[in-house]
């Protein structure tokens, strides 16, 4: 890598640490390319991205951004998975390392605040923003349901009552 492909991989991460709302930093400890392109795949059907980057360009690019405090952590062959949902990278990543013993969680950041291991596990278990949406959708769709059950009971109870008697009368 030279020196102009450095500063953009630098200007990109910078970026992508300006717009995300979760970093999750993870341990590669032999993956395949074919492991790698699962979770790359998983995590982009989830809208986040994963990408394995070299520490000191993580962290000169984290350097000015909330997520400086995530320097400690980038030591050893990691990876950064990013999302703008705090939430969906930490899901895929909790869920594929259950499945991958080559994949180790290292820790992560939620903005300024750092999160280890057992936070981003928390995180994972939290709905995503989408889950909460339809949460709320279906909460203020309920009421109205329920009320146009009740107003058509009457009308359906008088229909059957009318029907009873209009089968007597016929028989």
């Amino acid at each position: 890598m030279d020196r102009s492909q450095k500063a953009d991989a630098v200007a990109e991460l910078n970026r992508t640490f300006g717009e995300v709302g979760v970093v999750v930093i993870t341990r590669n400890l032999g993956m395949t390319v074919k492991q790698s392109t699962d979770l790359r795949n998983k995590m982009r059907e989830a809208g986040a991205s994963y990408r394995v980057s070299k520490n000191k360009l993580a962290k000169i690019a984290a350097k000015d951004t909330d997520y400086s405090v995530i320097a400690d952590l980038l030591t050893g062959p990691t990876a950064l998975a990013t999302s703008i949902d705090p939430v969906a990278a930490a899901k895929v990543a909790i869920d594929f390392a259950k499945t991958n013993d080559k994949l180790e969680i290292v820790g992560g950041a939620m903005g300024k605040q750092l999160l280890d291991a057992e936070g981003i596990k928390a995180l994972a278990s939290l709905p995503s923003l989408d889950e909460l949406r339809a949460k709320l959708v279906g909460l203020l769709v309920a009421p109205a349901t329920k009320i146009a059950t009740i107003t058509q009971a009457p009308a359906a109870q008088l229909a059957r009552v009318l029907s009873a008697y209009a089968e007597k009368e016929a028989a």
